[in-house]
């Protein structure tokens, strides 16, 4: 793209460049890269205190059975997504995966009961083809509606709640993963306690149009600063969490991935619901069996970073490779270099050493255990 003048602007435009936001390209949108404390600030006031995203670029989907019954609409999903939406409380979330027939990862997402249909959020850069895709799919079944009227932002870190509870106290009650609607400032909204940084918070969907009231209302608390996708990358990578595009994508699977918690057991063979989801025939095998690689957290040692696409070699002439950094850069709560990245099975211990390309050297780092930042979800 040329100019900004082709990218979208989310709700938030206007108190983003108020608020001395520095902006970039990123999914089609102008979004901020970092606001005036710069991205190291940031990216340590979320995990000491509470920061405000501006996330409106995500995708925001109803899902609402044609026949009024929302079992049918879970019913439908599930033929979309590996996980158990049939058996998914209303007022809880959960982390899906949409999957092709060759057991890729088309997007993750995030699918809310809530009561009478289901509310998903899909990442930016993936939301036109998601929604295309389940129209195609799931069209008859389900009345779809893709959002451009709502905003969408994130409260994260240590003090997020109690920020949180000054508009609405009911908030100390919800536990991770819950979703419930609510009243901030005289907009309507849903609260979701989730999040991308590892850290205890909350996303918040509400009219576009009382977004800008909302978040001024947010950030008038002194424990409260704007973060932009800068420290958002970095939180998430020490989190451990996958970047769509990246760490995941249409070429890996989730066992591959590690992401074999986000099946449950009633979609795993043997369970009651097995199967009958994009890629089962192999998705499954690779529950049980394992893939033959595997994203890993890795350690460099020193201070430089290791970046995403860099060379992962088991010799320090990088003769022998045995795969390849995803996401990867310096975090500030680790202190020190954090990556992630793909390795043949055989090398996905904790404590494995490795040799990464850097700059036409070949660096050591070790495969870490992940997280690098312990999380702090409210169970």
């Amino acid at each position: 793209m040329d100019g900004t003048s082709e990218l979208k602007k989310t709700p938030l435009h206007a108190l983003n460049l108020s608020l001395g936001a520095r902006m970039v390209p990123f999914a089609g949108y102008e979004m901020p890269v970092q606001y005036a404390a710069g991205v190291m600030k940031e990216h340590l006031h979320t995990r000491t205190a509470a920061g405000l995203f501006d996330v409106s670029h995500m995708g925001q989907v109803t899902v609402r059975a044609r026949s009024g019954d929302n079992a049918d609409a879970a019913r439908a999903l599930e033929t979309l997504v590996p996980v158990d939406v049939l058996g998914l409380a209303e007022g809880r979330q959960r982390y899906a995966l949409f999957t092709n027939d060759q057991g890729g990862i088309l997007d993750d997402l995030m699918i809310a009961n809530r009561g009478d249909h289901f509310y998903v959020v899909v990442n930016a850069a993936c939301k036109e083809a998601d929604f295309a895709h389940m129209k195609a799919k799931i069209g008859d079944a389900c009345e779809l509606t893709l959002h451009d009227d709502r905003a969408l932002i994130a409260l994260q870190g240590p003090h997020a709640e109690a920020v949180l509870a000054e508009l609405w106290a009911d908030v100390a009650s919800m536990r991770f993963m819950d979703v419930r609607a609510c009243d901030l400032h005289d907009a309507d909204c849903i609260v979701s306690r989730s999040g991308y940084t590892g850290e205890d918070g909350f996303e918040i969907s509400m009219p576009a149009a009382l977004a800008e009231q909302v978040c001024r209302r947010l950030l008038d608390h002194p424990d409260v600063l704007p973060i932009g996708l800068g420290a958002r990358d970095s939180l998430r990578l020490e989190a451990g969490l996958c970047l769509y595009g990246n760490d995941i994508d249409t070429a890996t699977t989730p066992a591959e991935a590690a992401l074999e918690w986000a099946i449950q057991k009633t979609r795993r063979a043997g369970g009651a619901r097995a199967g009958g989801f994009p890629g089962a025939g192999v998705i499954l095998p690779q529950l049980d069996k394992g893939a033959e690689r595997r994203r890993v957290g890795l350690k460099a040692e020193g201070r430089a970073p290791v970046r995403g696409g860099a060379v992962l070699a088991a010799d320090p002439e990088g003769e022998d490779v045995v795969g390849t950094v995803t996401s990867g850069g310096f975090g500030p709560s680790a202190d020190g270099p954090v990556a992630m990245g793909y390795v043949s099975l055989d090398r996905a211990a904790p404590g494995t050493p490795l040799f990464a390309g850097v700059r036409g050297k070949f660096l050591p780092v070790t495969v870490a255990a992940l997280p690098f930042v312990k999380n702090t979800f409210k169970r």
